[in-house]
């Protein structure tokens, strides 16, 4: 009868075979180091088996001190093992791709809904005040617009929205904040305006207060002007009754003052580009003042000043459409068909189109005019012929031929002599882009 048996170190695999369950006269089985695995046969574990006849194994088992209980079938678990180990990565990566999906939708919603305090931190060391007595705060804006809500939105200014915010202490300004896009064409307006508005200071020329240049935040602080542009009030019946002839009169000498200080007394000059009545904005007491400088280039003498086309269609000067080179004499083009439009109520696209240039019939001057003011009186009859030749010199087709804005300032201020136009204002009639 076989009582030793010691088979270790050998390259045995698999389940040491059941037959050797029957041997029960074995009173040593040593199997160690193999390759073995699967349950011990328990007729030998009533026995004084020792755990060392079987270790090490590949996987062996049993209800033996120094083994591993059995819980299933050796293949079974050596399957699933397999089968666990080929699916841990998988799971792990795609559980690890949810988490992070989730957290991305987790920041975009935050930073749509609320922006980081460390954006909103970064923003307000950004913003810089402009002279107005330490009134001005990067929160109060915020507060004041609640975040840029749309509903303090009163209008656009080129590259972006206008709002409307007041401060804590009652002030009343006006925000205008870069759309929120990536056109390089916007940013480069924004800068413009952000550069040139800290550099000047003229009465008539709408007053910045403050600025935040951020990538979340870029935004112009303005003083607010009520009564909004001349545009918006020459299409409204009743503000254009209270536009009278005195106060369209003067408006056009607070223009014609504003430019010629940009031209001429601002060094290097500078250039607005886009004189409109969308452009001129005014107060409750019909003063009006030049604003959106988006479009503005300052002239520098080491440079050739060309430049792409900028402007308002109706009223960009003829000779852009075939040159680049940016002059003073563009923005005195516009400056003349702002005041025809101040004189006739509306854009003077009928006086520019060429329907007078054949000289076949005259107007009359006093037929052009708009209706809705009161009827002018003498003093304001000189004014308007005077303003009205000035317009047309300001419009003539050749650069060289229109005055500068300084000389058309000076004629403004100048008082009409009783001789300055010997036909009477009733006569006076428009032919050929002039009045005679």
């Amino acid at each position: 009868m076989l009582e030793f048996l010691n088979l270790s170190h050998n390259q045995f695999s698999g389940n040491i075979p059941s037959s050797f369950g029957s041997m029960v006269s074995l009173s040593t089985f040593d199997v160690s180091y193999n390759d073995l695995e699967g349950p011990v046969p328990t007729t030998w574990l009533l026995h004084n088996a020792s755990a060392s006849w079987f270790l090490p194994n590949k996987g062996m088992c049993g209800n033996l001190s120094g083994l591993p209980p059995c819980y299933s079938s050796p293949v079974v678990g050596h399957h699933k093992g397999k089968i666990l180990g080929l699916l841990l990565p998988i799971v792990l990566v795609v559980g690890f791709s949810i988490i992070a999906a989730i957290a991305v939708v987790i920041m975009l919603s935050r930073n749509k809904t609320k922006p980081q305090e460390g954006v909103i931190a970064e923003a307000r060391d950004l913003f810089s005040v402009l002279n107005f007595d330490g009134r001005l705060a990067f929160d109060d804006i915020l507060r004041a617009t609640e975040g840029f809500d749309d509903k303090y939105i009163t209008g656009t200014g080129g590259y972006g929205k206008v709002y409307k915010a007041q401060l804590q202490d009652g002030e009343l300004v006006a925000v205008k904040k870069l759309h929120q896009t990536e056109e390089l064409d916007d940013e480069r307006r924004f800068r413009s305006e952000m550069e040139i508005l800290t550099q000047i200071r003229q009465r008539s020329i709408v007053k910045m207060y403050g600025f935040c240049s951020h990538p979340v935040y870029k935004f112009l602080v303005y003083d607010y002007i009520q009564q909004g542009s001349l545009h918006g009030i020459l299409e409204n019946q009743e503000l254009a009754k209270e536009l009278d002839w005195k106060k369209r009169i003067a408006l056009a000498t607070d223009v014609a003052q504003a430019i010629s200080y940009l031209h001429h007394e601002c060094s290097p000059p500078i250039i607005h580009r886009d004189i409109t009545s969308n452009n001129i904005l005014l107060d409750t007491s019909f003063k009006g003042f030049v604003s959106d400088f988006g479009t503005a280039r300052i002239l520098k003498p080491d440079s050739s000043n060309w430049s792409a086309l900028a402007g308002t269609y109706g009223y960009i000067a003829p000779e852009l459409s075939y040159t680049s080179a940016v002059t003073e004499k563009c923005d005195v083009y516009s400056f003349g068909v702002v005041v025809l439009e101040l004189v006739i109520g509306k854009h003077p696209r009928d006086l520019l189109d060429g329907s007078l240039s054949s000289g076949e019939q005259a107007i009359l001057v006093k037929d052009i005019l708009d209706q809705r003011p009161t009827t002018p009186t003498t003093t304001e009859e000189k004014s308007l012929a005077l303003l009205i030749k000035l317009a047309f010199s300001c419009l003539e087709s050749s650069p060289q031929a229109r005055p500068t804005m300084r000389a058309a300032y000076q004629t403004l201020i100048q008082q009409p002599c009783s001789s300055s136009s010997p036909v009477p204002f009733s006569a006076l009639t428009l032919q050929q882009g002039r009045m005679s």
